[in-house]
């Protein structure tokens, strides 16, 4: 398995938009989650730190939705981006997602310790909405399944300054 994503979608983020505590780079107590396209999917590689226990030995519910909520809005990201002619570190400013609907699956305890990988399905639902069905492997177990509705972040978002 890859260790990381080499060509990030987070990464094209404009810097007032790279805050979230999931995939925000600019939020030094975030997760950095890191997006990018890997054949037919997307792929997100995330390794939990101590402090992500829910059990010893095991992670915490809450960072493997987040990782899914995160790892999908940088999918359809990535999607669309693609779709208006791009790619991921072409200097193109990529559109901005947010969160319409999440649901998680868990299927397996996730152990700690190892990396995880989300890998992404994405589908075009609406020109302004996108669906991608994830993944996550904690190794070759698949732990935990995820959809999520990804909006294109509306101009209201945009704060005054």
């Amino acid at each position: 398995m890859e260790d990381k994503v080499i060509k990030a979608i987070q990464d094209d983020y404009p810097e007032d938009f790279a805050h979230c505590y999931g995939c925000g780079r600019q939020n030094e107590s975030g997760h950095h989650l890191r997006t990018g396209w890997d054949g037919e999917h997307t792929v997100t590689i995330f390794e939990p730190n101590p402090e992500h226990t829910a059990l010893p030995g095991f992670v915490y519910g809450g960072v493997m939705a987040s990782l899914i909520d995160c790892h999908g809005t940088g999918s359809a990201s990535i999607a669309l981006h693609r779709k208006n002619g791009h790619d991921v570190g072409d200097g193109a400013e990529p559109p901005r997602f947010v969160t319409a609907s999440l649901h998680v699956d868990f299927l397996k305890p996730t152990p700690q310790g190892i990396p995880l990988k989300a890998l992404g399905t994405v589908e075009e639902i609406h020109p302004k909405k996108w669906k991608v069905n994830t993944e996550v492997y904690a190794g070759e177990t698949l732990c935990a399944r995820g959809e999520v509705i990804a909006a294109v972040m509306p101009d209201t978002f945009l704060q005054k300054k």
